[in-house]
């Protein structure tokens, strides 16, 4: 029986881009934890850090519903199109 290799080549990096992710929750934590002093392009960039990266299934739905509160707050962010039923 051979034993099985790791599939990545390169184990130290895996270390390294695991301890800079961890540090990145921290900080994103913080930033959520303290949502009234911090910008709302701040709590967006920590959202989503912690949609795609959070430890458990309630912290990234947490960071999911808090991203839909910041992006309603401004409704017409990213919607660049004028609205035809809105008169000029």
């Amino acid at each position: 029986m051979k034993p099985q290799l790791s599939i990545r080549k390169h184990p130290a990096q895996d270390a390294v881009r695991a301890d800079w992710i961890d540090e990145r929750r921290r900080e994103a934590r913080a930033v959520v934890a303290d949502v009234a002093h911090h910008s709302d392009h701040l709590i967006r960039l920590a959202c989503t850090l912690l949609v795609q990266h959070g430890e458990t299934e309630h912290e990234r739905e947490d960071a999911r519903i808090l991203l839909v509160v910041v992006d309603a707050r401004h409704p017409a962010r990213g919607n660049h199109r004028p609205d035809p039923e809105v008169g000029s």
